[in-house]
């Protein structure tokens, strides 16, 4: 599903070179949940950006899904993240002035190549999946935020993505709702669902089936 091969990524600063990932070499088979470690600086969110397309490699490959993600221009960029890949954050980024519904729904608002007319039925099953059914017409700011999160999962879930990346997605949220939100994860998981997780907590990334840790732009330990 995924292949990084050789992958480097360098930044500026001043007469600084910064080598924010240094030789990344990393695959990851359909269905497998991966979890990124590391500690601030390590590279960690380097990484996951580029593996979300959201940032290309200085050098070295990248494949998606078979596709060579470091050939392709802006707009092929954007077309492969919002039909290949679903997103979720820490902070959900969820749009207020939009309903629980409406949130879920504008991913397919960005998907231009494709029709979507059972997008709304989608859009609430998957509102039931993670337990909010009764929630379509709510705003976000009538949530708790453990509820904001299962939203952004569903987003992530809309478009049918290869591949869920999640960064920090427990990271606002106390013990009780972080498990919540991991067991929703992990049943994605068990139905065959990729996930690439980025986490600094040892407790959150025992869920996944395989833990990688980066220090200084490198992989210095794979475990699975």
């Amino acid at each position: 599903m995924i292949k990084l091969s050789g992958v480097h990524k360098h930044f500026q600063i001043g007469e600084q070179t910064v080598r924010a990932l240094d030789g990344i070499d990393l695959q990851v088979a359909k269905g497998e949940f991966l979890a990124i470690m590391g500690r601030s600086g390590s590279g960690k969110t380097t990484l996951l950006n580029m593996l979300g397309c959201m940032d290309q490699p200085t050098r070295g490959e990248y494949w998606l899904d078979g596709v060579n993600v470091a050939s392709l221009d802006d707009d092929e960029l954007s077309a492969i993240r919002n039909s290949k890949l679903g997103f979720v954050f820490q902070s959900f980024h969820l749009l207020s002035r939009l309903t629980t519904l409406g949130n879920i729904l504008l991913p397919l608002q960005y998907d231009h190549e494709s029709e979507h007319p059972d997008g709304e039925q989608r859009a609430i099953e998957l509102l039931q999946r993670v337990g909010l059914g009764d929630r379509l017409q709510h705003k976000p700011n009538e949530l708790s935020g453990g509820q904001r999160q299962r939203v952004a999962v569903a987003r992530a879930l809309i478009n049918q993505p290869s591949v869920i990346l999640a960064d920090e997605p427990t990271g606002n949220l106390d013990s009780t709702t972080s498990k919540a939100i991991m067991d929703l994860l992990q049943s994605l998981h068990a139905e065959g669902q990729t996930i690439v997780m980025v986490t600094h907590e040892d407790d959150i990334a025992a869920n996944a089936s395989r833990v990688i840790k980066m220090l200084d732009g490198k992989i210095t330990g794979d475990s699975g």
